[in-house]
Formats: C-alpha cells, structure tokens, sequence
C-alpha cells in the first residue's frame, strides 16, 4: 500500500539553526532518503522551497486566480514528502518515524487514493 508521509515543519524553528545544524539535518535527510530507497520502502519525494517561494492556484468560473504564498496561514509549513510503499499503516508509521525533521515539526501520514475509474462506483453502475 502506498502512503505519503508530509513533513511539516516551523520556518521560523527552522531558521533559528546554525548553518551546521541545518546542513547536518540535510546530511541525515540524505541518508535517511537513500535507505528508505535501498530498502524498497520509498519511490520517491522532495524536499520543498519556502513558503514565501509558492504560488497558490484557484480557478473560480472558469477564471484563474493566483495568490503569492501557501493557501492557509499555519504554524508549520508543508516542507516536503516521501512516497512510501509499505504493508499497512504499522509500517507507514514505524518507516516515518525515521524522517530526520519529525524531531523539529510532524510527520503526517496519509494514505495514498489510487484514482481509476475501475474503482470508482459510478462508473461500474454506467459500464
């Protein structure tokens, strides 16, 4: 089963490090990436710019609209993702644990949705 383990962290948390700190808890999130890899648990994830780097998209009645920065003011910003592949939510778990930033901010886990319209009730019922 898949599942997105998002790392949320504080920016300002994270601004507070010294250049060593922060350049050492980049080594770990190497390493930790390049062994989830290894062992097969991960296909994939990034790490993300700041927030004041997003751009936000909306599109209302067929009109675009874009907003600088995230979409929701919040204590910890989306920073980054790993895509893990895993037996169930023990493992999900047991594997983001592991995540270097989940000693400064969290770790959400969330099940991947598969999108298919072989799944999907509505079109069985149609097909």
């Amino acid at each position: 089963m898949k599942y997105a383990a998002l790392v949320y962290l504080n920016e300002t948390d994270i601004d507070a490090l010294t250049q060593a700190e922060w350049d050492a808890m980049n080594q770990e999130c190497i390493a930790c990436g390049q062994s989830l890899e290894e062992r097969g648990v991960t296909v994939g994830g990034e790490a993300l710019m700041s927030v004041q780097s997003a751009t936000t998209l909306r599109v209302r009645d067929g009109k675009l609209k874009l907003t600088d920065g995230p979409f929701a003011e919040t204590k910890e910003q989306f920073a980054g993702f790993y895509l893990l592949v895993v037996r169930d939510l023990n493992e999900a778990i047991q594997v983001a644990s592991q995540i270097p930033p989940a000693r400064y901010g969290s770790i959400e886990i969330r099940p991947v949705r598969e999108l298919s319209l072989q799944d999907n009730p509505r079109y069985q019922a149609e097909n």
